[in-house]
């Protein structure tokens, strides 16, 4: 079967993690070489003419689609991980999740003031990851100039969101429900 767009590649399972859910499963896009390659590229072409210093990719889909990313446009990547998991001196940022709240970290050094920073992510729902991910950039002094996601559930209105704080944000694939 030939695929002409990445989102053929993403694997939809209804009542997943609970009912009424259509989780949309990217390892389908990923186990395929073409589809991932499709993905890499689709990714980068979001940033086309987007001057930008640093990928930064949040943990964990974030690392996968930011490595291939940072290689194919000769950039470096930073991580950004949930708290306790990275050993040099940090900076954190907790956000809230449905029934409580979570912390993010980075390392202190790994963006310097001024720098202009790309967040990478596999998808955009609320927008509290990647939200919290942006206030760790610009702790350390850094600015976001895009957002960029594989997969948005217009539905949760992550994107919304994002841009009224002024963020930019792209994604490959949109779908509008939750």
């Amino acid at each position: 079967m030939i695929r002409e767009k990445v989102a053929d590649y993403v694997r939809t399972i209804p009542d997943f993690p609970q009912k009424g859910v259509m989780f949309r499963d990217i390892t389908t896009v990923l186990s395929d070489a073409d589809g991932l390659k499709m993905a890499i590229d689709e990714m980068a072409k979001l940033l086309d003419g987007v001057e930008f210093d640093v990928l930064a990719g949040a943990e964990s889909r974030g690392f996968i689609f930011g490595t291939a990313l940072a290689y194919n446009l000769h950039k470096p990547l930073v991580l950004i991980r949930k708290k306790g998991k990275l050993p040099g001196e940090t900076v954190s940022q907790e956000y809230s999740l449905e029934y409580g709240t979570a912390s993010i970290e980075m390392h202190k050094d790994s963006i310097k003031p001024g720098q202009k920073v790309v967040l990478v992510d596999d998808l955009v729902a609320t927008g509290g990851t990647i939200e919290a991910s942006a206030r760790l950039v610009e702790k350390l002094g850094g600015e976001v100039v895009k957002m960029i996601f594989l997969l948005e559930l217009a539905g949760l209105d992550g994107r919304k969101i994002l841009e009224s704080k002024g963020y930019s944000v792209g994604s490959v694939i949109t779908y509008p429900g939750k």
